[in-house]
């Protein structure tokens, strides 16, 4: 994956509520040598965030992007105190189901409305972060792609459900590899292996697996079909989860409880 920050600035801003999230970004830009001394993050604990300065308060000079990484149940909150000081700013919402009708109403006099939705290994430049605008015109789209691409992949949405759907894979995904990488760690032990052994084993096979598949290009039926002989053990493993009621199943009622979710979510930030 190609770096872009090669010192390049960050635009004067405020990242109000640099959580886990926001912290992952910021390492990303750190990581990728992207300049982020025009960005402060804004704490009330006074949290450290390595790699940016931090204030309890938002500083006196008014910012051209703010970035929004509290809780999402505490934008009405957060908008209150905080709308009156960034008018004409961008805002960039990396909030879970606050949509942009409701950042707009919150924030009436924001130059433009952007949500985000990055998935926590953009603190290694190797994240996917969904992109949605309903009012950023193509400069600006552009500017904040050339920030966003130091942390991986970062594709528009053409509509806002885009968005929602990149964020309910690839925002919750990593969750769900690691769920799988301790279930395959499991069975390596009760093959006999020690716990690191079976867990660096089971760790190594799914990150070299997707690193080939992504500098070969090659799909992943015929990746599978590379490995699995016919009549072999290991086709013997993909008939399970082939299967009815197999992974396919599985990771369906897995992704709509989780996008049902994000639509509760995006309810109660319209009421």
């Amino acid at each position: 994956m190609s770096l872009g920050g090669s010192g390049k600035a960050m635009p004067p801003g405020w990242f109000v509520g640099c959580g886990n999230m926001g912290g992952a970004m910021v390492a990303g830009w750190v990581r990728a040598g992207r300049d982020l001394s025009a960005l402060t993050a804004i704490s009330p604990s006074g949290r450290e965030v390595p790699g940016v300065k931090v204030a309890t308060e938002p500083p006196d000079a008014a910012p051209e992007w703010v970035w929004l990484g509290h809780k999402p149940y505490q934008v009405e909150d957060v908008a209150s105190s905080l709308a009156p000081k960034v008018e004409g700013a961008v805002i960039l919402s990396i909030l879970g189901g606050v949509e942009c009708a409701s950042l707009r109403r919150l924030f009436p006099g924001a130059r433009a409305i952007v949500r985000l939705m990055p998935n926590l290994p953009v603190s290694h430049g190797e994240g996917v972060t969904g992109l949605y605008s309903d009012d950023a015109d193509e400069t600006l789209r552009a500017e904040i792609s050339d920030v966003i691409a130091d942390l991986g992949l970062a594709p528009w949405g053409e509509q806002e459900d885009d968005i929602t759907a990149i964020s309910t894979v690839a925002g919750s995904g990593p969750a769900y590899v690691a769920r799988f990488i301790t279930a395959l760690a499991k069975q390596a032990e009760a093959l006999g292996l020690d716990a690191a052994t079976a867990q660096a084993i089971a760790l190594q096979t799914v990150a070299g697996t997707g690193l080939m598949a992504r500098s070969t290009g090659e799909g992943m039926r015929g990746l599978a079909v590379r490995v699995a002989s016919p009549g072999g053990s290991t086709q013997a493993g993909l008939d399970v989860l082939d299967a009815a009621g197999g992974v396919e199943e599985l990771i369906a009622r897995t992704v709509a409880a989780a996008r049902r979710r994000t639509e509760e979510m995006a309810a109660e930030a319209r009421g």
